[in-house]
């Protein structure tokens, strides 16, 4: 804690202290009366605030902080709708297993049900979808309380908590050295243990036995750090990798064993229905993988489920093998035991494997070529794939834009390129932008985005030019909420209520401040990209596309 003991200090004072020992430099916020106390606070601790205009963008800039750093993102909001509108972004990180904090500014704890303005206890509103969620009643145990929140959003799967702190609460003044504290852990997400020798044993055997494996890596190696034992383990084995569309990316460098992603709407290469063993590893029992049930997985195929957390490694019915720990120790475990053993490497099938994956890209991208004349969803994609630095941060927010981005994968899915997440929102976008420009002030930060999901939080632009927040966006613009079109055609003949007017995205882009750019022909993109990256505000290349989603 930046403070000497003995010394007095608000109880929001001691707040922001104990947040920047953990590790957070920013907050996002909508500013709001219940939040002046810790607003003051964070002034006098030197905390940076941005601020936004909708609390559903405070809530995404919190959990994309988490998504893209493996560390606590924190927003904060007044009481009452303010925090229902938050609880957005708090879902999308329950979902995806992301570390965030909530902060909801209320009334007065001593007022709290007498009526006063925004009288709301906000914690059973938060507490279904959080790890921790806490009333901040009593001012000595602050330090104690962010201990346990913090513990909590890190520890087994990472995930969203939430304190409520009363505006008299926050306001109190407290001597620090009678507050209890715990030893400071930092806000990164830990890694839980290993596996029990007997667990890897029967792994081995059944790996070992094996023709036909499939390695599906969830957002759960992504948040255990085990980017480079997953590659290690694929290798060494010769096991065709694939991620779940929306999860986290854990591959680093191109990789001859990375397959794509499963579970798309678009459809892709047929491997887990002709897989004899599958090892979930950190992934979710959920559509993606068809609830692990035929047809999509064969019903006398084996499959290992490797999860940090015990009841979702439990989830739905049990399997040959689920063993509980951290993705990353396990399959370092694994690499080793498989080793040891002399399991046999299954290339002949990843061969096949990559002959199946690249037939149906190339599927996909002769699709394209059938479309009437101009612009396409594979075109902008490729065009972005081809600007990318190693080091860009590339967010993709949108239906089927962000089909035609997994379909085209280049062999590689590094963690700092982000997707929606298991929820499959959009809207996420713009302030999930201003987020990574947050975090990694000197890196490319490019969003990739439908203009359905655009507009969600389009005037956080104006935040975002305001507050030295540059990104650029490339606004793929069909005029539709494109993948409902392509169900609605397919099963009924016909969009239903899912058809959108012209908007002119680079003009609303200047008048927020930012500049606005229009790309009517291909090669236009690559050059106005390039000049985007090097601009000092944020950057809205408006594209209109034709309609197209890879599986259609």
């Amino acid at each position: 804690m930046a403070c000497k003991r003995g010394r007095s200090m608000t109880v929001a004072d001691v707040l922001v202290a104990e947040l920047r020992e953990r590790g957070v430099t920013s907050v996002a916020t909508l500013n709001g009366h219940g939040l002046d106390p810790f607003y003051l606070a964070c002034q006098r601790g030197g905390m940076r605030v941005i601020g936004v205009r909708n609390e559903q963008a405070a809530g995404y800039m919190a959990e994309v902080t988490g998504r893209l750093s493996r560390r606590v993102g924190v927003c904060a909001v007044s009481g009452a709708v303010a925090h229902a509108n938050a609880l957005t972004g708090v879902l999308n990180a329950a979902l995806d297993g992301a570390p965030m904090l909530l902060i909801t500014g209320i009334t007065p704890l001593a007022r709290l049900g007498y009526g006063d303005f925004q009288d709301f206890n906000p914690v059973p509103m938060a507490a279904p979808i959080c790890k921790y969620a806490r009333l901040v009643d009593a001012p000595e145990q602050i330090g104690q309380i962010v201990h346990e929140a913090f513990v909590a959003a890190t520890s087994g799967r990472p995930g969203p908590v939430h304190l409520a702190l009363p505006m008299d609460v926050a306001a109190a003044e407290i001597d620090v050295a009678s507050v209890p504290r715990s030893q400071v852990r930092s806000g990164d997400v830990r890694p839980t243990g290993a596996a029990e020798k007997q667990s890897i044993d029967e792994a081995v055997q059944l790996i070992g036995r094996a023709e036909h494996p499939v390695l599906v890596a969830g957002s759960g190696v992504y948040y255990a750090g085990g980017e480079q034992v997953l590659a290690e383990f694929a290798d060494q084995q010769q096991i065709p990798t694939v991620v779940p569309i929306w999860d986290r990316g854990t591959i680093v460098e191109p990789a001859g064993t990375f397959m794509g992603v499963v579970g798309a709407a678009s459809g892709g290469a047929r491997l887990l229905p002709d897989a004899d063993l599958i090892i979930l590893a950190g992934a979710e029992f959920d559509y993606r993988v068809g609830q692990l049930s035929p047809p999509i997985v064969r019903e006398d195929a084996s499959v290992i489920r490797i999860h940090a957390d015990e009841l979702r490694l439990r989830r739905g019915r049990e399997m040959s093998l689920s063993i509980q720990g951290s993705p990353r120790t396990i399959l370092a475990q694994l690499t080793e035991a498989c080793r040891s053993a002399g399991c046999k490497p299954t290339g002949v099938w990843l061969a096949e494997a990559a002959r199946r994956r690249d037939e149906y890209r190339q599927r996909c991208l002769a699709a394209a070529d059938k479309l009437p004349a101009g612009l396409n969803g594979r075109d902008v994609v490729l065009d972005i794939l081809e600007v990318l630095s190693d080091d860009s941060l590339l967010l993709v927010d949108g239906g089927n834009i962000g089909q035609w981005f997994h379909q085209l994968l280049p062999g590689r899915y590094p963690g700092h390129w982000v997707t929606c997440g298991a929820s499959g929102v959009v809207g996420w976008g713009v302030p999930g932008a201003m987020a990574a420009r947050a975090l990694h002030p000197d890196r490319p930060v490019i969003l990739l985005s439908g203009d359905g999901s655009f507009t969600f939080t389009i005037a956080e632009l104006e935040c975002a030019a305001r507050q030295g927040l540059a990104f650029v966006a490339v606004v793929a613009d069909d005029q539709q909420w494109g993948i409902s079109v392509s169900g609605h055609v397919r099963d009924y003949g016909a969009p239903l209520y899912s058809l959108l007017g012209p908007t002119r995205l680079d003009t609303v882009a200047e008048g927020f401040g930012c500049r606005g750019v229009r790309v009517e022909k291909r090669e236009q993109l690559p050059g106005a990209l390039r000049a985007a990256l090097s601009a000092d505000v944020p950057t809205v290349i408006h594209v209109p596309i034709r309609p197209s989603c890879p599986g259609d």
